[in-house]
């Protein structure tokens, strides 16, 4: 699975493959026509109540991680499709946090490389 992480705000380029926006809301000064993408995926972004509680605290990464498996969990073809997706192409994940490391797509990429959903 060919699975690549990257924030909405980075210059998009030709080795980013299919480009998925995976945040249930639309990044802060982003224009649509400058994220160039293949498609926003606000389904597989973890609930508007998970993403409060989390705050992106790195203390609660792990917390956060098992409900938000939990919530993809309870949403096979979202996550399937993606799946599928990434089996035959490379696939981007864009994400508007600044936290790199502690956020639903870097979850999502585990989720996915992890067998979950399969």
């Amino acid at each position: 699975m060919n699975i690549q992480v990257k924030r909405v705000y980075d210059e998009p380029s030709r080795g980013d493959g299919e480009r998925v926006l995976v945040d249930r809301v639309w990044p802060r000064g982003v224009r649509k026509a400058d994220a160039r993408l293949d498609d926003w995926l606000k389904d597989v972004a973890p609930s508007s109540a998970l993403r409060k509680w989390f705050g992106h605290q790195d203390s609660r990464w792990d917390e956060f991680k098992q409900r938000y498996f939990r919530e993809l969990d309870g949403k096979p073809d979202l996550v399937e499709g993606l799946a599928q997706r990434a089996g035959r192409r490379r696939v981007t994940l864009l994400f508007g946090a600044r936290d790199r490391d502690h956020n639903n797509a870097v979850a999502l990429r585990e989720y996915l490389q992890h067998g979950r959903g399969h």
